[in-house]
This record gives structure tokens, C-alpha cells and sequence, in this order.
């Protein structure tokens, strides 16, 4: 033929450290009298200023024949009254040469800082220096506080459980058990009688059991699934498990096979492991019907057979194109993994949204999803390999361009409910089956099996060729012979009845 049809011809449109402050002192009042011999002490310093190299502030102070004294050099100088010497006899010592007298005010302490004692200082010698330098530090107090680099000094143990313990021992009885139901937590954490919150073992008791997954849950959340199930002994053990990664684990939605009574990191090691997720892989291939799939989804995933047919009857609630006689056709052929309790709902909707994403990269149109998925699934079912799909389709469309019908064998079986592609001559007279395109011109009423992606690319897409007749002649290796003649069809057909009478199990 000079000028081959298209799809528009046939269809009539184309596919589309707050500071402390200085502390103030009363004014030093001069002794009027000869002072006795008595020592004066000097009052204790309240700041946390480190004692000087000469002598601490707590070295008692001897009576000195020197007339007046240098004031502390970092405030004004207030000279002292000349006081007569004394006139009692008094042991000869030896002064510093600098004794600071009380002013009016003492400047702020100096941060305390620690210096180490020498390497032969004695250990009673360091233990006297920690102290005297502990009362500096701490505004009055005999013990350091533990900061600035101050030894901190250890807590007294506390012995108020253990006196309660023997006072449990003493009474006995029914006093003990009232003491102890009230303070059973505190008596059993001091005495490390506090049972495990984890299992030690990695291969459990021996039994497995199935835990769930859910979208959006969080790690407690699984942590409370692992406990319930008894695979863990308790929740916070996976959780505070979970708490010491670097790097958070990412747990995926699904159902997961795991041991029981065993430890949170071989729960860990085990939900990880993508081996034990339990799930029901269903193959579907190109070609299946309705019937078949419905069949092949009740084996694989043990979804009853009735909700199955029951969910399929009510085929207008999965959103397929007006005028489909039924959900034939739009469930995408492929691999399928459905989780255990996914139910018959969602997985003929899984299947439909899949196929309606493969139309759409092909680029079909929503007014034409019908049409050409009808047209693909008879490709489908027609043709002997992927490569002749295109052949095939080229046949279709000059047949439906010149009002020829397209004599197809698998839509009349398909509507006769056959189990074969063969058909009986009483078959193909049948006017009453609407998927007999013997006795009806064009394309039947819907598709009759679920099209791949190859047919239905090539329902969009046909080759270019005069064909308009085909027979397959070889039903192992999809052999079709192709002709432009009813002779060449005959022919065709003479090769294709050979080889059944060779093979007759084939197709039953």
C-alpha cells in the first residue's frame, strides 16, 4: 500500500564567678596604754587571697620594738601612732621584713592558684599544704571546693541504706517486708540487686517471632515493638543502644523475622539485615490475565480468593477511564512485593497506579488510556516475541484503516472463556461474544490481558509495512510469518497446523 494509516487516520486525533567584693574592715584603734606582751592575732581573712611568702595571716603577730610599720603597699599609707616600747623584757625573734598591718580596707583576692608541691615534699607536708590551701579557697572553710585546680575533696559515703538494711535484719518479719516494699528500688540499686534490662545472648531461645515497622516511626517506637515481641528484653535496652551510634540507623517500613530473647545489638544486627524482611514477591508476567493475576496474588501473598474478586468486581473505585468494561488490562505486568496484612485494596491499587505511571511516560493520553491499552493487550497476546510487537500492530492498524476486521483468535477466545488461543468455528460465529473481532469490525470492547511495556509502545508506534496478515507457525520460538496475500496467509496457516499436530499439548 502507497500511503499507510496512522493512528490519527483510524482514530481521528493524534495520542498525546560572680567577684567577691572587698571586705570591709573597722578602723584599727591605737592601744593609748603600753601594749601588753600578750600576742595580738590578727582576724581571719574572708577572701581567698593565698597567704604570703613571709608568714600566713594566721601566724600570731609578737610584739615588735620597731617604732612604725610600712602600710600595705596597694592602698594608701596610714601611719600608725608612735606607741612607747614596751617595757617588759621580750624575746629577741626574728621579724619579717615586711609585716602588712590592718587598713581601713583590703583590696580584692587575687584568683587561688594551685602550685604543686616539690617531688621530696613529704606526703604529710602536701596533705598540710591542701589543706591550709582548701580553707583559702573556699571563704572560711577547711575543705577545698574543687575548682582552680584545688584537690576536691571526696564525699563521705553515705550509710543510710546500709542502717536500713539492718534494720531489715533486726525487726525480721512483717516489719522488714513493709520496709522493704517501700524502699525496694533504693535497697536492691545500693546492694546491685537490680535484675538486667538486656539479654546477653545473640541466638536467643531458639523461636523467632515478626515485628512491623510502620511509615513515620522513630526509634522508641521500635524499641516498644522489640520489647513487646518479646525479642528484646526491654524497650530501654534498644533504645539506649540506639543513643550510642554515630550515626543513627535508618529503618525501613516493612515486617522483619527476628529471634526472640536476644540482645539489643543482635536485634540491631538483625533488623538491618534486609534478608530478614518478610515479604510477599509476586511475579507477574506480560500477558496474564485478570483471572490469572487475581489467581497468582492469592498463592503468593494467601490474601483470600473471594476478597480478591470481590475488591476487582468494584473496579470503578480504582479510577480507570470511562467505558472500561472492567479492571482487565490495568494491572501492570511486573514484579511486586506487598508486606504481610497489605490487603487485596492495596495491592490491585499498587498494580493499577503502575500502570497508569507506565501511560504516562509513554505519553498517552488520559481520553485514549482505553484505546490504547486495548490495542496493546491484543498485541500482546498476538505476538510471538517482543521484536515482532511492532509488526503486528502495523497489521492491526491497516486492517482497522480499510474496515477489515482484525480476525483476532485471542479475543475471541478471551471472550469465550477459553483456555487455549485456538478457537472452534462456532466460536468465531458467535456475534453474542463482544470480543469477537470476527464478527465485529475494529477494536473489542477492552483490553483482554495486561500489556507490557514494549506493546504498548508499539501500539503507539507501529513499523512501517504493507502487512496485513500474520500467523504464527512456531509456538516455542514465537515464529510469525507475515504476508500481504490471503495466499501467502494460507500458506502460513498450512505451517502453523503442522506444527500443533507435532506439538498437541501445546496451549492446553
Amino acid at each position: 500500500m502507497a500511503d499507510e494509516p496512522t493512528w490519527d487516520d483510524l482514530f481521528g486525533e493524534p495520542l498525546k564567678p560572680t567577684q567577691q567584693q572587698p571586705v570591709q574592715q573597722p578602723p584599727v584603734t591605737q592601744p593609748t596604754a603600753p601594749v601588753q606582751p600578750a600576742p595580738t592575732q590578727l582576724p581571719p581573712v574572708q577572701s581567698a587571697a593565698p597567704a604570703p611568702t613571709t608568714a600566713p595571716y594566721s601566724t600570731p603577730v609578737q610584739p615588735s620594738p620597731v617604732q612604725s610599720v610600712p602600710t600595705y603597699s596597694p592602698t594608701p599609707s596610714v601611719p600608725a601612732p608612735n606607741v612607747p616600747a614596751p617595757t617588759l623584757q621580750q624575746p629577741t625573734l626574728q621579724q619579717p621584713t615586711q609585716q602588712p598591718t590592718y587598713v581601713s580596707q583590703l583590696p580584692p583576692a587575687p584568683t587561688p592558684s594551685y602550685t604543686p608541691p616539690p617531688a621530696d615534699t613529704s606526703r604529710r607536708t602536701t596533705r598540710e599544704d591542701d589543706s591550709r590551701r582548701g580553707g583559702g579557697g573556699g571563704g572560711g572553710g577547711s575543705r577545698g571546693s574543687g575548682r582552680g585546680g584545688y584537690k576536691q575533696a571526696k564525699p563521705k559515703r553515705k550509710l543510710t541504706w546500709l542502717w536500713v538494711l539492718i534494720v531489715l535484719v533486726v525487726i525480721g518479719g512483717s516489719g522488714a517486708g513493709i520496709i522493704y516494699a517501700a524502699f525496694g528500688p533504693q535497697i536492691r540499686h545500693v546492694m546491685g540487686w537490680e535484675p538486667s534490662v538486656d539479654y546477653t545472648s545473640t541466638t536467643g531461645n531458639g523461636k523467632s517471632t515478626t515485628i512491623t515497622i510502620l511509615p513515620g516511626q522513630i526509634g522508641a517506637d521500635v524499641a516498644n515493638s522489640l520489647a513487646k515481641a518479646g525479642v528484646t528484653k526491654t524497650s530501654a535496652a534498644f533504645y539506649n543502644l540506639l543513643l550510642k551510634q554515630k550515626k543513627a540507623p535508618n529503618f525501613e517500613p516493612g515486617t522483619y523475622k527476628l529471634g526472640q530473647q536476644i540482645s539489643a545489638k543482635a536485634a540491631l544486627v538483625q533488623i538491618s539485615n534486609p534478608a530478614n524482611r518478610v515479604v510477599s514477591k509476586v511475579v507477574i508476567p506480560e500477558g496474564f490475565n485478570l483471572k490469572a493475576i487475581l489467581t497468582r496474588l492469592n498463592t503468593k501473598t494467601g490474601v483470600p480468593m473471594s476478597q480478591l474478586q470481590a475488591e476487582a468486581k468494584n473496579f470503578t473505585q480504582f479510577g480507570l477511564p470511562a467505558g472500561a468494561p472492567s479492571l482487565e488490562g490495568f494491572l501492570f505486568p511486573a514484579t511486586y512485593s506487598f508486606d504481610p496484612g497489605t490487603t487485596a485494596k492495596v495491592m490491585l491499587q499498587t498494580m493499577v497506579t503502575r500502570m497508569n505511571a507506565s501511560m504516562k511516560s509513554h505519553g498517552v493520553a488520559p481520553a485514549d488510556e482505553l484505546k490504547v491499552l486495548t490495542l496493546a493487550s491484543v498485541i500482546q497476546k498476538e505476538s510471538g516475541t517482543s521484536a515482532d510487537d511492532y509488526k503486528v500492530s502495523r497489521v492491526f492498524t491497516n486492517r482497522i484503516a480499510v474496515g477489515m476486521p482484525l480476525q483476532s483468535d485471542a479475543t475471541v477466545s478471551y471472550g469465550a472463556g477459553s483456555k487455549t488461543i485456538s478457537t472452534t468455528a462456532a466460536q468465531r460465529a458467535d456475534a453474542s461474544n463482544p470480543y469477537n473481532t470476527y464478527a465485529h469490525a475494529g477494536l473489542p470492547v477492552g483490553p483482554i490481558a495486561a500489556p507490557g511495556d514494549t506493546a504498548i509502545d508499539a501500539a503507539l508506534h507501529p513499523v512501517a509495512g504493507p502487512w496485513i496478515y500474520f500467523v504464527l507457525v512456531n509456538g516455542q520460538t514465537g515464529e510469525t510469518v507475515f504476508s500481504t496475500t490471503a495466499a501467502g496467509q494460507a500458506a502460513g496457516v498450512k505451517q502453523w497446523q503442522a506444527w500443533l499436530k507435532a506439538h498437541p499439548g501445546y496451549g492446553s
